[in-house]
């Protein structure tokens, strides 16, 4: 018979079709409360417990120097997983329900400027080899489609259409959806693709995007890649696959893109997800204004 945990973590696989990546953060926060609780309480099952047990591990994590934001994660999880027993009638009442997240700063992410983003697609405009032209796709196709890292290294070459100019991703939650690009894009597509034919023996061909070993490409990769690059044309502190999803859906805002074409570009399911890129475009924003009011004029 499964146990609770063995059925949320089940429930979390099928039905909401995390990440292998979302499902272990999950599964690790809940079995962390599981230890904690039988160290401290002498309980191993934490089906039945009160929440100023929750609370004692919250203590402990802020006096291990844990961040705000990591603490705030892990009672996500076992909020969700208090929210699973109640939905199959295993507990009456969450212990979670008088919980609330502690404060965590606001981080702006900063994005690239245009101006950085010209630079260097004109220092790479002369790429040549493998490496070189695969290197350039990736940051011009991060740029061009705001798509998310890990769908990036997901990405398969049956789903790579550079005759449509098209491109189709398996997002968050294994949900598909298909991204233009633009003809530039779908030109280095083509010229990457003759470069990706001078591998020898891929190991992963079904995905598009491979080391020159033939390898499918890492996160780790992916995000030394873009951070090398962008060094050379940026003094920003954080340079990395997701300033790069940032900076596409700011830049897009700036220059007059409405919120909802610019969440149905980032995969996101509500509007509040994609209003966080808005602050970004602030600036531009009060340009316009101050240019346009008639009190402004002189």
């Amino acid at each position: 018979m499964k146990t609770n945990k063995q059925a949320f973590q089940e429930y979390l696989q099928m039905e909401k079709k995390y990440s292998s990546h979302t499902l272990d953060a999950y599964m690790n926060d809940v079995v962390s409360f599981e230890s904690f609780n039988k160290l401290h309480f002498d309980q191993e099952n934490i089906d039945q417990v009160n929440y100023s047990q929750i609370r004692s591990w919250v203590v402990s994590l802020v006096d291990a120097n844990v961040s705000n934001v990591s603490v705030n994660r892990k009672m996500a999880s076992l909020k969700a997983f208090y929210r699973f027993l109640l939905k199959t009638k295993q507990i009456g009442v969450s212990p979670m329900q008088k919980h609330k997240a502690l404060k965590t700063p606001k981080v702006v992410q900063v994005p690239f400027s245009e101006k950085e983003l010209m630079d260097l697609v004109n220092q790479m405009r002369d790429s040549e080899g493998f490496e070189g032209v695969r290197n350039r796709l990736i940051i011009d196709l991060f740029y061009a489609t705001g798509i998310r890292r890990a769908e990036l290294i997901g990405l398969l070459r049956v789903n790579v259409d550079s005759s449509a100019s098209m491109i189709k991703v398996l997002g968050k939650r294994n949900k598909e959806r298909i991204i233009p690009v633009l003809p530039v894009i779908a030109e280095q597509f083509l010229l990457y693709i003759k470069e990706r034919e001078s591998i020898e023996n891929i190991v992963d061909k079904e995905y598009f995007f491979i080391t020159k070993k033939g390898l499918k490409l890492n996160e780790t990769f992916v995000y030394r890649l873009i951070n090398s690059y962008f060094s050379k044309v940026s003094e920003k502190v954080k340079k990395s696959p997701h300033v790069l999803r940032h900076t596409f859906a700011t830049h897009l805002l700036n220059n007059g893109a409405d919120l909802n074409s610019v969440k149905e570009l980032l995969g996101h399911s509500s509007l509040a997800s994609t209003q966080v890129y808005t602050h970004s475009s602030l600036a531009a924003l009060k340009k316009v204004y101050a240019d346009a009011h008639p009190r402004n004029k002189k």
